[in-house]
C-alpha cells in the first residue's frame, strides 16, 4: 500500500467515524447566523442539569400526518433532542403519535386537544385532525404545552417550566384591572392567553382585596380614577413587603368606550401620587411622535356619504427597538412596542431607589399639554405645542430598590366594613422592583389593530424580571424576531436606504456579473493554449 493510499484510507475512516457519530446523535453542530443566536441552546439551559436532582421525561405528542405535511415538527424534534443532549442524561425525550400509540384519550384528559388543519392532496382540500403538544413529567409533577407549532419560544417554555417543577414553585402573577369600565377577560384576552402559554398561573385581584405576600408580582392595569385609598394601601403594603409591580397608567383619560376618543385630564384619586412617591411622575400630557402608526377610521362627508380613511396618527406611537435600553434585561434585544395615547414619564427616584428608562420616543416627539386634540380629522391642530415640547420622551421605566411607603405617617384608610381592619405596614420595607408604562391600552386587545405581538413579549419579559428570573428573560429575548415592516420612518434615512438599495441592485450586482464574465472568458483561451502546448511538448518528446 502506497503512502498516498494510506492517507486516503485514513481520511475516509475519520469521515465515516464522524458521520456515524452524527447518525447516532452523539455529535452534531449547528451554524446559527441570527443576530441573537435564536437557534442556539443558551447557557442557562445547557447548565440546567445541575439543578435537576431526578430524571425528567418530555413526551412530544405529534401526529405522523402533520410530520409528513409540515417541516416544523422535525425542527421541534431536533431541538428537543439537542436540548436533552445537554442535560447529561437528566432529560429524556420520547416522540409518539397519539393515535398509533393508543394514548389519545389519555393526553386529551391532561389537556392536549386535537385540532383540525386544512390540507391539500391531489388538488383536494380537506380537514385533518392532528395533535402537536408536549408533556413534561418530573416525579409527581406534570406540565402541559397543549399546542406547539413553532420553535420560537420552545427553549423558553421548556426551561421556565422545568425550573419551576424542580424548585417546586409555581410561576404565578397577579392582575388587577383598576379601570371600572374594563374587564380582564374581555379587554385583556390576548395578555391572558400569552401569560397562560408562558406557564404563568394568573390570580385576578379585585381592587380593595388583599394581595398575598407570597405572590411574586402583580400587574396594575389602569385605575387612576377608580382605585381608592383602601386599594392603594393594599398595593403599597404589598410593595413594602417586597412584592413587585408593573403599573400601566395614563396621565390623560381618553374615551375609548363610546368611540369618540375625546381626551381630558384625569380625576386622580391617588394612584399617580403614589407612583410619583416611588420615583416616576406620569405627566398629565399626551405624547405624539413622527414614528406613528396608521389609523383606519370612517368619517361622514358633507354629502352624507361615509368615507374610510387611513392616516398616520402621531398619538399612536410605534416605539422602535433602537429606542430601547439595551443594558436592561427587560428591554435587551428590544423588538419595540406600540403605544396608544401614551403619557410621558419623569424620573425622580428617592434615596435607595435606582430609576432607569426602558424605552423612549424618538427625538422628533412632542407633547399635548393644554388642549387635547385627538380627532384624526383635525390633525392640523396636533402640532400646536410641538416647538415648545419637542424632544425625547421617556415612555417606560424601571425602578429597583427599597421604596418609601406612600402611607408613611398617615392613618389607615377607613373601611365601610368596620369588622375588617387593614393589616399594618411592615416595620422595614423589603427590596422591590417596579415597572411603570405611561399607557394602559398597550396591554389591551387593541393591540390586535396593529398586530403588536411584541407588546405581549415585552409584558412577559417584564413579568419574568419582576419575578427575579433574569436569566429566563435572556432566553426569550433571543428568539427570532422579524421586526417591523415600517422600520425606517425618517424620510431622509428612508430615501438614503432606497438609494443604496437601487445602487446595489441596479449597478453593483450587474457590474459584478459582467466582471465575472470577462474574467472567466479571458481564462478560457489561456487554458486551451496551455493544453495545446502540453500536447505539442508530449508529441515532440515522442
Amino acid at each position: 500500500m502506497t503512502k498516498k493510499q494510506t492517507k486516503v484510507i485514513t481520511a475516509l475512516s475519520i469521515i465515516i467515524f464522524i458521520l456515524a457519530l452524527m447518525v447516532c446523535q452523539r455529535l452534531w453542530f449547528r451554524i446559527d447566523l441570527t443576530r441573537n443566536k435564536a437557534y442556539t441552546i443558551s447557557k442557562v439551559s445547557r447548565n440546567l442539569h445541575a439543578e435537576i436532582p431526578d430524571n425528567i421525561t418530555i413526551t412530544y405528542c405529534i401526529s405522523d400526518k402533520l410530520k409528513n405535511l409540515h417541516p416544523v415538527p422535525g425542527e421541534i424534534e431536533d431541538m428537543l433532542r439537542e436540548y436533552a443532549a445537554f442535560s447529561k442524561g437528566k432529560i429524556r425525550v420520547t416522540v409518539r403519535d397519539p393515535v398509533k400509540a393508543g394514548i389519545s384519550q389519555d393526553i386529551e384528559a391532561v389537556g392536549i386537544q386535537p385540532r383540525q388543519i386544512q390540507t391539500v392532496e391531489q388538488d383536494q382540500a380537506s380537514l385533518t385532525t392532528v395533535y402537536t403538544g408536549l408533556i413534561i413529567e418530573y416525579m409527581e409533577y406534570m406540565e402541559i404545552i397543549p399546542w406547539i407549532i413553532s420553535t420560537d419560544t420552545l427553549e423558553y417554555d421548556l426551561t421556565s417550566r422545568i425550573r419551576s417543577m424542580v424548585r417546586e414553585t409555581e410561576r404565578r402573577i397577579g392582575v388587577m384591572v383598576g379601570d371600572s369600565f374594563r374587564n380582564w377577560r374581555e379587554d385583556f384576552g390576548f395578555l391572558e392567553q400569552a401569560l397562560n402559554n408562558a406557564g404563568y398561573r394568573i390570580r385576578q385581584i379585585y381592587p380593595g382585596d388583599e394581595i398575598p405576600d407570597s405572590l411574586p408580582a402583580i400587574f396594575v392595569l389602569g385605575g387612576v380614577e377608580d382605585l381608592d385609598a383602601r386599594s392603594l394601601y393594599r398595593i403599597d403594603r404589598y410593595i413594602q413587603m417586597g412584592g413587585k409591580a408593573l403599573f400601566a397608567v395614563k396621565g390623560v383619560y381618553v374615551d375609548t368606550i363610546s368611540g369618540s376618543i375625546e381626551a381630558r385630564h384625569q380625576n386622580n384619586l391617588g394612584l399617580l401620587d403614589m407612583i410619583a412617591s416611588y420615583g416616576v411622575i406620569v405627566r398629565p400630557e399626551l405624547t405624539l411622535d413622527r414614528n406613528a402608526l396608521t389609523l383606519q377610521y370612517q368619517t361622514r362627508m358633507p354629502s352624507g356619504a361615509v368615507q374610510f380613511r387611513i392616516v398616520r396618527y402621531p398619538l399612536w406611537i410605534g416605539v422602535m427597538g433602537e429606542n430601547g435600553n439595551s443594558e436592561h434585561p427587560v428591554s435587551a434585544n428590544f423588538a419595540g412596542v406600540d403605544l396608544f395615547w401614551a403619557s410621558p414619564l419623569e424620573l425622580h427616584p428617592p434615596t435607595q431607589v435606582e430609576a432607569i428608562p426602558l424605552f423612549t420616543s424618538t427625538a422628533e416627539a412632542w407633547a399635548m399639554r393644554e388642549t387635547f386634540n385627538t380627532n384624526p380629522d383635525t390633525s392640523y391642530l396636533f402640532e400646536q405645542e410641538a416647538e415648545a415640547t419637542r424632544g425625547i420622551k421617556i415612555l417606560g421605566a424601571s425602578l429597583n430598590g427599597v421604596f418609601p411607603s406612600f402611607f408613611r405617617g398617615a392613618p389607615k384608610p377607613e373601611s365601610e366594613n368596620q369588622d375588617e381592619e387593614l393589616p399594618d405596614m411592615p416595620p422595614e420595607a423589603g427590596p422591590s422592583r417596579i415597572i411603570v408604562i405611561g399607557d394602559t391600552d398597550f396591554a389591551t386587545n387593541i393591540i390586535n389593530v396593529s398586530g403588536a405581538s411584541y407588546n405581549l413579549d415585552f409584558l412577559l419579559q417584564a413579568a419574568d424580571w419582576l419575578g427575579n428570573d433574569d436569566d429566563i428573560i435572556g432566553i426569550r429575548s433571543r428568539q427570532h424576531q422579524g421586526g417591523r415592516l415600517d422600520r425606517i420612518i425618517d424620510p431622509a434615512k428612508r430615501a438614503s436606504a432606497m438609494r443604496f438599495s437601487q445602487i446595489v441592485n441596479v449597478a453593483v450586482v450587474p457590474l459584478l456579473v459582467i466582471v465575472a464574465g470577462l474574467f472567466f472568458s479571458r481564462r478560457r483561451p489561456r487554458s486551451k493554449s496551455a493544453s495545446s502546448q502540453a500536447v505539442k511538448e508530449h508529441s515532440d518528446g515522442i
